[in-house]
């Protein structure tokens, strides 16, 4: 045995830690600009009554896709962690409470379904193209309205659920596919290849 097989065999192990290391860095850091942007696309809103109109919505696909289905879902559970011990992250936060007090209010199951909608359009666009990143934003925009709809129409009816917690979104909801696709696109268009 050669004494620079010897060095190589020491290195290549010590490797795999450092490896490792990094990866976990990488997407804390990642899951932390993740639940960032979801807070900041939570605070720009259009009133609406009960449940606000931001582009939380295309966030949340945006990070599945971009990030994966795990590393997507993650992101959203730190966010969603983050909002439950009463960080002010929620759209009409503080104003309409905070912690789980705001999560179990009218729009609990759009939360609820923000998580389920990172994960599936990180399995549905990824490596896809412009029809599978709509798929992604529409199918995920689908599960979102779901939840929402069925948390809402708990409450209130579903007739009311309808038109106070989806008819006055679908045309916003078309575009913010539209542009998170556009969005998405560029990205994959603009980021290196590997």
């Amino acid at each position: 045995m050669t004494s620079s097989s010897r060095d190589a065999k020491p290195s290549a192990s010590l490797a795999g830690p450092a490896l490792a290391s990094r990866t976990i860095l990488r997407a804390v850091l990642l899951a932390l600009a993740g639940s960032v942007l979801l807070t900041l696309s939570a605070k720009l809103k259009v009133p609406f009554h009960p449940v606000p109109m931001t582009m939380q919505t295309m966030v949340v696909l945006v990070l599945g896709v971009a990030y994966g289905s795990r590393l997507g879902a993650a992101t959203v559970a730190l966010y969603l962690l983050q909002g439950a011990v009463g960080l002010p992250v929620f759209a009409d936060t503080p104003e309409r409470g905070i912690g789980l007090a705001y999560m179990a209010g009218p729009t609990g199951g759009y939360l609820a379904g923000f998580l389920v909608a990172a994960w599936f359009a990180g399995a549905a666009g990824g490596g896809g193209g412009l029809a599978r990143l709509a798929a992604a934003m529409l199918g995920g925009h689908a599960i979102i309205f779901a939840f929402g709809l069925a948390w809402l129409a708990a409450a209130i009816g579903p007739e009311k659920a309808w038109l106070l917690g989806a008819a006055p979104f679908l045309l916003a909801t078309l575009l913010k596919s539209a542009l998170g696709v556009a969005l998405l696109a560029g990205l994959r268009a603009w980021a290196p290849r590997r």
